[in-house]
């Protein structure tokens, strides 16, 4: 049904929900799982900053979180909160670490501009 956004992958860059998204629309399109994310460079400022923030808790939503959150950094380099809260609005996460996903999201951006 698409209602927490767990199953999070990227379609051509775009984040999509694995649950509801026919294989016939992935034909031809690159599809990005959550095992791809530690070999980009973003990736890899958001999984630092996941754990620098302390972000996971229970650990069910975090992929599909750290998937929105790499899709919101592709497009946005220095997010607002406005803007964060719009990428991450469809991934529910049932431990309520939407503070630290935040500020985890900041620090990566800011990883990010400084070329870590």
């Amino acid at each position: 049904m698409a209602l927490c956004g767990a199953c999070t992958v990227h379609l051509d860059g775009q984040p999509v929900r694995a649950c509801t998204t026919p294989v016939s629309v992935a034909v031809g399109k690159r599809v990005t799982t959550i095992e791809a994310m530690s070999g980009t460079r973003t990736g890899r400022a958001v999984q630092a900053a996941w754990v620098a923030h302390d972000v996971p808790q229970c650990g069910y939503c975090q992929s599909g979180q750290i998937m929105s959150a790499c899709a919101l950094l592709a497009a946005n380099k220095q997010p607002a909160d406005t803007d964060i809260d719009a990428a991450m609005s469809g991934n529910i996460c049932r431990c309520g670490t939407y503070n630290q996903i935040r500020a985890a999201i900041k620090d990566a951006a800011g990883q990010l501009q400084k070329g870590a």
